[in-house]
């Protein structure tokens, strides 16, 4: 057990590296080359923002282990918004903008919307990832679209987009590129065989393991993001990037399985994990709105996102059955 955990430790530390050292890569290969900021940042930047959970939900589903593949994705966006946010509050009472509230929230709500009638019948079939694809690439498409149009401030474009003034030579950012994606692609491995044996040895199911310890060492990189944004007072990139974040997990990495490895949902999926997703982001949409405090994620209000996840993540270890 010890093995096991101190290899999913390290595997997680490495798929975040992986992921960091991959966006550097090939960010800065694609300016090099001369593609458009925006482009890459579209692309490249917006992708590696989920890389770690968009490696380790495919490894997982190609190894045949669709508890963790989904429960990847579903548990990555209720720590998003119940832990992330949660904190980030904590240590900076977040403003909200009312932009978000007319164009983000929407597509979010939208997005989960489909992500939830896609497993309201229990099962994900290959039909399904072909709508998520779909989705995917209208929800680029509208990115770009706001890019173009004079909201190259949004915080969906803002908190994808990362321009390099300054760049190392080719040669070395093709390096870092091949670098992180091999670590990616390992430490993802590792990761899956870990949290597929950890689970057997503390007896509860590999969803719950997705649900908990890896959903959260794959959102590590959008805490840091939220947190820092916070504390420079760039609120609106603090949220817009866990609103792109979660309607990135249900299009892109959430398609996966569905592509890869169809089929019937893990138990717990339908009556548990889906109703609390969809209820974070309602509960977010009427903090953002003003209730109960005026357009703000207030101290109170982090507390109380951070008792739905520590009370979310001791059911799933209590019951431990996923």
């Amino acid at each position: 057990m010890f093995v096991y955990a101190v290899t999913v430790i390290l595997a997680l530390a490495t798929l975040v590296w992986g992921a960091d050292r991959f966006v550097l890569g090939a960010s800065r290969s694609a300016r090099a080359m001369g593609l458009p900021a925006l482009l890459v940042g579209l692309t490249v930047v917006a992708m590696g923002t989920s890389a770690p959970e968009l490696m380790v939900s495919t490894t997982a589903a190609l190894q045949g282990s669709p508890g963790i593949a989904i429960g990847n994705v579903l548990g990555s966006n209720i720590a998003n918004i119940a832990l992330i946010l949660g904190l980030t509050a904590l240590v900076a009472p977040i403003a909200v903008y009312s932009r978000l509230l007319r164009r983000e929230f929407p597509a979010l709500i939208l997005t989960t919307a489909l992500g939830i009638l896609l497993m309201a019948n229990n099962q994900l079939t290959r039909i399904d990832g072909v709508i998520l694809l779909v989705a995917f690439i209208a929800l680029l498409a509208w990115i770009g679209w706001l890019a173009r149009h004079g909201a190259s401030n949004d915080p969906l474009v803002s908190g994808h987009v990362t321009a390099r003034l300054s760049l190392p030579p080719l040669w070395r950012n093709l390096c870092w590129l091949v670098t992180g994606l091999l670590a990616l692609l390992a430490s993802a491995r590792l990761l899956v065989w870990a949290a597929s044996n950890m689970a057997l040895e503390l007896g509860v199911s590999e969803t719950v393991i997705g649900l908990s310890v890896v959903a959260v060492g794959t959102s590590l990189p959008e805490l840091a993001t939220s947190i820092v944004a916070a504390l420079r007072r760039q609120f609106d990139i603090a949220i817009g990037n866990i609103i792109g974040s979660n309607m990135f997990n249900i299009l892109a990495v959430l398609m996966l399985p569905a592509l890869l490895a169809p089929g019937q949902l893990p138990a717990g999926i339908l009556v548990r994990d889906l109703p609390l997703m969809a209820g974070l982001t309602l509960l977010l949409y009427l903090m953002c709105r003003g209730w109960p405090s005026p357009y703000a994620i207030t101290r109170r209000e982090g507390l109380v996102l951070l008792g739905i996840f520590i009370a979310y993540q001791s059911w799933l270890f209590v019951l431990g059955n996923g």
